[in-house]
């Protein structure tokens, strides 16, 4: 077993209890800090019955410096893995003030807190929305970046500029930008998937909740 362990923030949601899975299944010793705000804590019961092990979690706010710091003081962190965010593009368009609120003060924080207790490595949950609009596709990591079309992309964008300018002033920082479009699906077990909290945000939650009888009806918009 790795002597520190890898912190995940958000991970209770839909990426973060998946890569809670791995990281135990590769041998790590995993801590989640989430305020639950759009997941169930119920995700790391599921991650335990799949590894066999639950990982330590503290319901806190990333955004909360001094319960942020407390994790890391009664923890030996050794790398951070940063999900926790509000996420949904559309919500972001009708609430800019708190995307870049909470989403830019989150990893503020945790850098901040990072910063004070030693800890170097770093991945940050970026996002595709970061990639210009104007560029050939397949996009490429040389494709350009900027002009983003929603509040959401600003805050991965302006999140990126902040995790590069703290590279510079420090080059012993590893700072990993790990760019997506929406991932979909479920792990092999079916025991964790994505299971937002209220009114889902994006088509697949709505497939999975008809499914499962959850919801009576699925509404698909378009006509072709």
């Amino acid at each position: 077993m790795n002597k520190k362990a890898i912190l995940v923030t958000g991970g209770t949601g839909f990426i973060g209890s998946h890569a809670c899975v791995e990281l135990i299944n590769a041998g790590y010793d995993v801590v989640v800090v989430d305020n639950l705000v759009n997941s169930h804590e119920k995700s790391l019961d599921r991650v335990k019955q799949i590894t066999g092990k639950r990982p330590l979690f503290f319901n806190a706010d990333v955004c909360d410096e001094k319960a942020l710091d407390a994790v890391f003081s009664a923890n030996e962190i050794g790398s951070v893995i940063h999900f926790a965010g509000l996420k949904a593009v559309g919500e972001s368009v009708a609430k800019p003030l708190e995307y870049f609120q909470n989403n830019l003060d989150a990893s503020m924080t945790l850098c901040k807190v990072m910063r004070k207790h030693n800890v170097k490595n770093l991945v940050f949950s970026s996002s595709a929305t970061v990639y210009s609009g104007d560029n050939e596709m397949p996009l490429t990591e040389q494709s350009r970046t900027g002009n983003c079309t929603n509040p959401y992309g600003w805050t991965k964008y302006m999140g990126e500029q902040i995790f590069k300018a703290l590279c510079v002033a420090d080059p012993e920082l590893s700072i990993v930008l790990l760019r997506y479009f929406n991932p979909v699906g479920a792990h092999e077990s079916g025991l964790i998937g994505e299971d937002p909290q209220g009114i889902p945000n994006n088509l697949i939650p709505y497939v999975y909740q008809f499914a499962i009888g959850r919801s009576d009806h699925l509404t698909v918009f378009g006509d072709h």
